[in-house]
This record gives C-alpha cells, structure tokens and sequence, in this order.
C-alpha cells in the first residue's frame, strides 16, 4: 500500500471512531437530546461499538485508528504494520496523519448531527467534554500516570490478540475498549488515543460551538459527568471560548508513552 492508500484507510476508520464515539457523548451530555443522562455505560458502549466500526472500515490497513497503537507495534520489534504494510518512516507517517485528521472530521460531522443541541445548550464546559477529554480531578502528574496505564493495557492486550486468533476480530477490540472506559475511565475520561482527543479538541477550538457565556476552566470528564475540580485553573474571560489547552499534553503524551511501554513489553512477553 502506498501513502495516500493508507492515510486513507485509517483517516476514514478513525474518523468513523470518532463520529460514533463523540455522538455517543452528545446523546448523554446535552441536556436536549433523547439520550441525556444515558449514563457512563451508555458513553462506553458507544465508544466501543465506534471502535468496532472504524475497524471494519480501516481494513486494509488493520484499522489502527490510534498512534498510541500505531507505536506500540512499532515498539514491538514488528516487521509490518499489517501484512503488506512495512513499517518504514512513510508508512508510521502515513498511519498518524490519516488517524489526526479522520478524528478532526469526525468530530466535525457529529457537529453538525447536534448542531441545533449545541446551539440550545447553554452549559459550556458540556460543550468542550463532548469534544474532548478533562480529568476528574485535576492533578495534571496524576492524569497523566492514569492515561499512561489505560493505554498500556490497551495496547498490551491488542498485541497479544495477534498471537491469539480467536476470531472475534474488531469486536473483541470493541469489547476490550468498553472494559477499559468501565474500570480505568473514570480519573481521565480514557482518552488512550492521541488523535482521539487532539482532533475533537481542535475541532472545539475552531467550531461555532460557543454562546458567548463565561467560560471556566473545564472540569468536564471527557465524555462523562461534570466533576468539581479539585485545583480549578482561572476563570476565562466572558464570552470567550476555553478549548483547555493546558490540558492537551496529557491525553497525547501519556498514551504515546503508554504504547511504547507496552510495545517493549510485547517484545518479551509474545
């Protein structure tokens, strides 16, 4: 597969992880929707199923859908990312770009699915946890730690499903993803893929989402419930619109790490 065949296939698969999964938030969080109030199992499941999806659509590529996997296969001492698919810096290249900007669409299409539920909604922070995730409580070394051990268990545990053929394929993917929401999501809203969080975030920060509101630091569980802060950041300016990038760092830097670690350990546990 050459470059543009492979950003392809893991923009489209990611971006339709992202469709289902920042729906799934919406449905839950704005207070319109028939589905508000659907609870965290409903958010995991959504996620999960997206999961399912976006795999099946990103099968030429393996349906990656996340660097954080991306480079724990890299990590692993893997000779392919897929059979046919050498790992080479073009192709790692080619996986990330295609899985930042399916997430950025994705997030965009659900948009316009909750236009009118966005525009009726009036609580910002809302707004932002549907795009992106935000800690319960915000202790960034300790989002961070949580991210990174999420992750690895994520990553782990799909690498040794390729020495482990059980022919569930992209559902038990699926299954793990909705276990891990349930037991590790809670402290971070388990971003546990890069392009997960930075494309809906970046899609928040450009998109008319705001109503010209006083905007606090955001204290949203990505993808959950409201929580207080315990250490809340200052108070925006009224009217103007917090994307959160202080927060960013963490629901990129501690997957990619979390990967690697569990990369390395692939390489002596399979």
């Amino acid at each position: 597969m050459n470059f543009g065949s492979i950003f392809l296939s893991e923009a489209l698969g990611t971006g339709m992880l992202v469709l289902l999964g920042v729906g799934v938030v919406a449905n839950v969080l704005l207070t319109k929707s028939k589905g508000f109030d659907g609870g965290w199992l409903l958010i995991n499941f959504g996620w999960g199923l997206g999961v399912l999806a976006g795999v099946y659509v990103a099968y030429k590529t393996g349906g990656h859908l996340n660097p954080a996997y991306t480079i724990g296969v890299l990590f692993s001492g893997a000779d392919e990312y897929t059979p046919g698919v050498s790992i080479t810096v073009a192709t790692t290249l080619a996986y990330i770009l295609g899985q930042l900007v399916g997430a950025f669409v994705g997030a965009n299409l659900a948009y316009v699915a909750y236009k009118r539920h966005f525009d009726e909604e009036t609580d910002e922070e809302k707004k932002l946890g549907v795009f992106a995730t935000g800690p319960a409580i915000r202790r960034l070394p300790w989002n961070f730690a949580t991210e990174v051990v999420a992750t690895f268990a994520l990553v782990l545990v799909l690498l040794a499903m390729g020495h482990t053929a059980t022919g569930l394929g992209p559902l038990a993917a699926a299954l793990l993803v909705v276990g891990i929401g349930a037991s590790l999501g809670g402290p971070t809203g388990y971003a546990i893929n890069p392009a997960r969080d930075l494309g809906p975030r970046l899609a928040h920060a450009l998109l008319p989402v705001n109503k010209g509101a006083a905007v606090r630091e955001p204290a949203t569980v990505g993808g959950g419930s409201a929580a207080p802060l315990a250490d809340p950041g200052p108070t925006d300016l009224p009217g103007r619109k917090n994307s959160d990038w202080s927060y960013a760092w963490v629901p990129i830097a501690g997957p990619l790490l979390g990967g690697v670690l569990a990369g390395l350990a692939a390489q002596v546990l399979f």
